[in-house]
């Protein structure tokens, strides 16, 4: 089969590589109609993530058809259509059972790597290096999907792909972010970020009752389509000071709640923001924490900081003292995607929301290459990227 692979820092092929097979009776062979390359992609296209291997697939927000079945796999069967979230999970651990999908405890076959930088290892992960399982990406024309019978959501309704397809990643992670925001009816919401997990963080901001949303990003595509659908108010951090802006429009208070949907390769400004991207070239330091310093400097004492941007490793400069004399809340984490994909397919059903406006390209995955370097350099207004297989 064709397939988008990784072969070092910013060079991804098309390759033909062996079909994936049916292993262990809980898995599932997709063929895949649909995927997306999304910015925690990114971080492995700019050499950033530890544990690649030449030669992986990449992509982990696919959707297509099931084409074979395990023996033990009893809720899906063939010419079912599905979406499969990133986070591989077994259903069954103790995480699982609360519905913490992400830190699932069996899902992760190179555990032992990931605890020795971790502590403990959370989920197994699609796409996403050796040190979150190895496993084979969806950027192909089929996929192999452990734990089917936990995973994967069947979509029945004749939707077309491009508005269920978000459920495998960046619309749970916006909602997630929203939701670990705390927000209570009126609140103002502040989100850095206005790609594609920030779009979906700012509608669903909205949806929990938020009475203001402030997003902040530098890319003009972005900031309008934060405006245009998401009805936020923006800043453009090259323009104005964020901090600045922020206290002026919340009368020195703050936002009640900071969402940092940037992570790992955010773009600071002024010195500190040179000498991260330095360091971070360098390899003295893994991850650029700029947004999370502003964040903590903007949030209002006693409120919620959400992280859903990826990070990767440690950082400089963190402002500890100012997090904890603030009495801010922090909540991060990868998706429990499994745990919002039924009530967030009824949102799309019922028409609350129709997520393919994220969408600015399509192509097929013959393109792939040439668009992973479109949406890393914000070309021709490149938001979002799907493939279709």
């Amino acid at each position: 089969m064709r397939a988008l692979t990784w072969h070092g820092e910013e060079d991804v092929r098309v390759s033909e590589v062996p079909d994936p097979e049916i292993v262990n009776p809980h898995d599932a062979i997709v063929e895949i109609t649909a995927t997306a390359i999304c910015g925690s992609d990114l971080h492995l296209y700019n050499g950033y993530m530890p544990t690649m291997r030449e030669g992986d697939i990449l992509g982990h927000e696919p959707m297509g058809e099931v084409v074979e079945v395990g023996d033990a796999v009893e809720n899906l069967e063939e010419g079912d259509r599905v979406v499969v979230p990133f986070t591989i999970s077994c259903g069954s651990c103790g995480f699982c059972q609360d519905d913490l999908y992400s830190l699932c405890d069996n899902s992760n076959p190179n555990a032992e790597m990931a605890r020795k930088v971790m502590g403990q290892s959370p989920a197994g992960l699609f796409g996403f290096s050796h040190m979150l399982g190895g496993y084979a990406g969806g950027q192909a024309e089929y996929l192999r999907v452990p734990y089917a019978d936990v995973g994967p959501v069947k979509v029945d309704s004749d939707l077309p792909d491009e508005q269920v397809l978000f459920l495998s990643d960046i619309f749970p992670t916006g909602y997630m972010a929203a939701e670990n925001a705390d927000i209570d009816e009126g609140e103002t919401v502040a989100v850095w970020g206005c790609g594609p997990v920030g779009q979906f963080a700012i509608q669903s901001a909205w949806m929990l009752g938020a009475g203001r949303v402030v997003a902040i990003d530098r890319v003009p595509e972005r900031l309008e389509m934060a405006r245009q659908h998401g009805d936020a108010e923006t800043i453009d951090f090259e323009e104005e000071d964020v901090y600045d802006r922020l206290m002026s429009m919340t009368g020195g208070r703050g936002p009640d709640s900071c969402i940092d949907a940037v992570g790992s390769e955010a773009h600071g400004t002024g010195l500190m923001g040179f000498a991260d991207k330095a360091k971070q070239q360098l390899k003295l330091e893994a991850d650029r924490p700029h947004v999370l310093r502003q964040a903590i400097r903007c949030c209002r004492k006693g409120g919620t900081l959400s992280v859903p941007g990826v990070y990767l490793g440690h950082v400089d400069n963190f402002p500890a003292g100012p997090m904890m004399n603030k009495g801010l809340t922090v909540k991060t984490g990868q998706t429990h995607v499994q745990r919002y994909l039924d009530p967030l397919l009824d949102r799309i059903e019922s028409g609350e929301i129709d997520p393919s406006f994220i969408v600015t390209h399509s192509e097929d995955l013959e393109a792939g290459p040439e668009l992973y370097e479109k949406f890393r350099d914000k070309e021709d207004g490149c938001v979002k990227a799907v493939l279709n297989p």
